[in-house]
């Protein structure tokens, strides 16, 4: 049993490395975003985070999933405090591969017909990120115009949560707006975006 248990260990470490090959790739497809959209972090150098990316691989890993599910992440900001710089899911719509999510697990086991195959906020944890919270959607919002037709989960205050409620933002009308839902709904056109330190 003990030996069972030590394979899925050690499975679970492995997938969450990338090989080099995989690595080289992400770094390079990262690399041509950052340079082609530097209105998104002036001011920040490609070297310095690269040398963050090949320090960390479990954050190249996390990076690697935003980038499968068509996030399209990027850097956005640069915590000097903590020495950490900020990634954002960028793509234009909400990631494509994180659609049709409700928002968590409890209102996902709450529904009892046509359930959804997984919650944005399981789907965020098991990626190593986490939803941008609303203030952060409007941040990213000042850079660029996102989910001009799709829209994304944020982070719900727990009193929203309570009672039954989650909420998400999009822009329409070039103005971001912030709505609820149930939090067991979900929708073709809703994703979630996330964000992630290195």
């Amino acid at each position: 049993m003990s030996k069972n248990n030590k394979v899925e260990t050690n499975m679970t470490k492995e997938n969450k490395e990338l090989s080099l090959e995989q690595r080289e790739e992400l770094i390079g497809a990262l690399k041509v975003r950052f340079e082609k959209n530097m209105n998104r972090h002036q001011g920040l150098e490609w070297a310095k985070v690269q040398a963050k990316l090949e320090a960390n691989a479990e954050k190249t890993w996390s990076l690697n999933e935003m980038e499968k599910t068509g996030g399209e992440p990027d850097v956005v900001g640069y915590d000097e405090e903590k020495d950490e710089y900020l990634f954002y899911d960028c793509s234009a719509e909400s990631p494509k591969g994180r659609r049709s999510v409700c928002y968590d697990r409890e209102a996902l086991e709450s529904r009892k017909k046509h359930k959804p195959e997984n919650s944005a906020m399981d789907l965020a944890a098991d990626m190593g990120i986490e939803l941008l919270t609303e203030e952060q959607y409007r941040e990213l919002q000042k850079l660029e115009d996102f989910d001009r037709k799709t829209s994304s989960w944020v982070q719900t205050p727990v009193n929203i949560r309570k009672l039954g409620g989650a909420i998400f933002c999009d822009r329409r009308y070039d103005t971001v707006f912030v709505y609820h839902n149930g939090a067991e709904s979900y929708y073709a056109a809703r994703g979630f975006r996330g964000s992630l330190r290195v």
